[in-house]
């Protein structure tokens, strides 16, 4: 019975390449299935308890706009660089950059350059999955800027008339942005909001302007400023440093050292204790001490009758103490009495304490929003006698670690390529009997004198290293030195929970697309138009497997041109199937129509999509990062939609016999002709 039915049914017995066909679509379709949704898959077998085997889960890689993370904008300072090699140094330190990151495991970083309309080079790095924007900073940050001074001959640059102006300008429109920002602290503005938007500390902004704890001995002008403030106020005036402007605001007060004498009375039984007074008559006599005692007569008292060992030198003076040194009921006395004052009666471990307090040091939480101004320093440089030579961290090759032959220390080889050993060759014999700087981040870390000529293109930084300074110094040479500096001007966090709207709506509008478009088709080519659903589905997971597998980096972008190229591939079907339609009214038989219809569909088929093609192609070459992101998954469905059209549709028409279309023709939307 069964066996009648498929012959009538389905392709006759001799037809048995089209079943195998049909097997191999079926297992590519299964295949991609469990990899597209083997969370689902995974977590059916879970709950309905069912004994097969798990599948691994593969996630997509999303980008910086769906997954989160942190975009940075750095400014490239191309002064000391030739015009014609300025282009050529910003995109060594891109490269630089990126290698960077992805030293550090950052998933699809994207590092671009970009060149405003005043000139200025900008590189751009965008780093999907991190939010931690000080994380994403140091990453950069981490990377080190390696430069070869010489000593500059003739007395150190001044400021030209330009130079002036440039600072003096920029100064007053740092005063003008930080009156601007007070006064909408003052007017009831939010202050963490206003930090993350206006502070030019890139430590602080993104956490709202914490600084912590500050005490006079971290920071004295901002503590000072803090004690005149008062707690839970901010500063009514800006505060002006030495780089820039200061809006203070002080959440909390607290102490972070204590400077305290005691006199101590032990007793029998009391740990560390070698007198024989009972505990009664150690607390006489401490009673009796505490009645007596002054500021002015404390040391006296202590030398005369402490018990401590040492106290008739010392007169019981403790020094500084911060938390945690002292035992705690002598501690929480010491921290909450006053300056200048002699305590009650303190009993600990080691007996009876009294306890003058007599200076401590107080310590500040604190938000800042700070504001930065330009210094002389920094048009002209830190360094003044030191000038700049063209041998850069760009022209390094290799560093290693290596040991002084006469004390054995730790130093870092480092190996030139041809043209930077040329160089080198060139400052040493211009600078013989004179200092060479080796500049790291801006710090000369090491200045040795030039006996001879250096040829070989191999120099060696000296220093007090240790042996992990040293490792970590040629890890961070080796993962790439920036040819030239530069500074974070902007920075933004994209958060996750934004990534998660835009991933659910992108979804709802393909789920969407994709109902609408399988309704049309079978409402219009009724059977035909289902074969064409069934292949566009296996289209669809065989798309997103190969985005996971692959893996692609989904953005908002790359999902519109997935979306897109689901109407490239029904309209391949549509092409085929009006042929198909076109060679049955003529009178062929289905396999002679199946055969014409996709033959003479192919050429319109091919020329559209590998046009298509091509564009993405270019489109992937030259644009940014956003238009690639569409790029590349429009030109993977294209190539897929080929599949889908030119093998699985086909595949699925052969499977039906021709007896079977001829008794349902009227699936298939034709008449037959007479």
């Amino acid at each position: 019975m069964s066996d009648s039915i498929l012959t009538r049914i389905f392709l006759p017995k001799g037809r048995n390449k089209v079943w195998w066909a049909f097997l191999f679509v079926l297992i590519i379709a299964i295949a991609a299935a469990l990899v597209a949704f083997g969370n689902y898959y995974n977590q059916a077998l879970t709950n309905w308890k069912i004994p097969l085997p798990k599948v691994k889960e593969v996630p997509f890689r999303l980008g910086l706009d769906l997954q989160g993370g942190s975009q940075l904008v750095y400014e490239a300072d191309v002064s000391a660089v030739p015009s014609k090699d300025q282009g050529q140094a910003v995109e060594g330190a891109r490269d630089v950059i990126e290698r960077r990151v992805n030293v550090f495991g950052v998933s699809e970083p994207l590092v671009q350059v970009n060149r405003s309309a005043d000139g200025k080079y900008r590189i751009i790095v965008e780093l999907a999955g991190i939010t931690d924007i000080r994380e994403a900073i140091k990453k950069i940050g981490e990377t080190p800027l390696l430069e070869f001074k010489e000593q500059r001959v003739g007395p150190a640059p001044t400021l030209t008339p330009e130079q002036s102006k440039e600072i003096t300008d920029f100064n007053k429109q740092a005063e003008a942005k930080a009156q601007d920002v007070l006064g909408k602290l003052l007017s009831g503005g939010d202050f963490s909001a206003l930090a993350q938007t206006f502070s030019d500390d890139t430590e602080t902004k993104s956490n709202g302007g914490d600084l912590g704890w500050v005490s006079k001995k971290d920071n004295e002008d901002l503590a000072k400023a803090a004690e005149a403030i008062g707690v839970g106020k901010i500063s009514p005036d800006l505060i002006k440093t030495s780089t820039g402007f200061e809006i203070l605001k002080v959440e909390e007060k607290g102490i972070k050292e204590v400077k305290a004498s005691h006199i101590l009375i032990c007793y029998q039984g009391a740990e560390q204790c070698s007198g024989n007074l009972t505990k009664e008559q150690a607390y006489a006599k401490i009673k009796e001490i505490k009645a007596k005692a002054t500021p002015k007569n404390f040391a006296d008292l202590a030398k005369a009758n402490s018990t401590e060992p040492g106290a008739k030198d010392s007169g019981g003076d403790l020094g500084w103490f911060a938390k945690g040194a002292m035992v705690e009921p002598f501690e929480k006395t010491a921290w909450e009495q006053k300056v200048g004052t002699i305590s009650y009666v303190v009993e600990t471990k080691f007996g009876y304490h009294l306890i003058y307090k007599t200076d401590e040091t107080p310590e500040y939480k604190l938000s800042h929003i700070f504001i930065k101004t330009k210094t002389e320093a920094e048009v002209l440089g830190a360094d003044a006698e030191w000038k700049n030579t063209e041998l850069t961290g760009r022209n390094l090759k290799r560093a290693t670690v290596q040991f002084n032959q006469q004390d054995n220390t730790p130093e870092v080889s480092l190996e030139f390529d041809d043209q930077g050993a040329k160089l080198f060759e060139d400052i040493t014999a211009r600078n013989v009997g004179k200092p060479v700087a080796i500049f790291l981040d801006g710090y000369a870390i090491s200045v040795p004198n030039v006996n001879e000529k250096i040829t070989g293109g191999q120099a060696v930084i000296t220093g007090n290293f240790s042996i992990t300074e040293s490792k970590e110094l040629v890890k961070r040479l080796n993962s790439g030195a920036l040819p030239l500096p530069i500074t974070l001007v902007n920075q933004q966090t994209i958060g996750a929970s934004l990534g998660q709207s835009s991933v659910d709506n992108s979804l709802k509008a393909g789920i969407v697309g994709l109902i609408l478009v399988a309704l049309f088709m079978i409402i219009y080519y009724r059977f035909l138009g289902f074969l064409s659903v069934i292949a566009l589905a296996v289209y669809g997971v065989l798309s997103l497997a190969i985005f996971k597998l692959w893996p692609v980096t989904l953005t908002l972008s790359g999902i519109a041109g997935f979306i897109l190229s689901i109407g490239m591939a029904v309209d391949a079907n549509i092409l085929i199937f009006e042929r198909l339609k076109e060679e049955l009214r003529a009178g062929r038989s289905l396999s002679n129509a199946i055969q014409e219809g996709f033959t003479r569909a192919w050429p319109s088929i091919r020329d559209s999509n590998f046009t298509t093609i091509i564009t993405c192609i270019v489109l992937i070459e030259f644009s940014t990062s956003v238009i690639k992101g569409f790029a590349v998954t429009l030109m993977l469905g294209v190539l897929l939609s080929l599949f889908s059209a030119i093998t699985v549709t086909r595949t699925l028409l052969r499977l039906f016999s021709e007896k079977w279309f001829e008794k349902h023709h009227w699936l298939i939307g034709y008449k037959k002709s007479n």
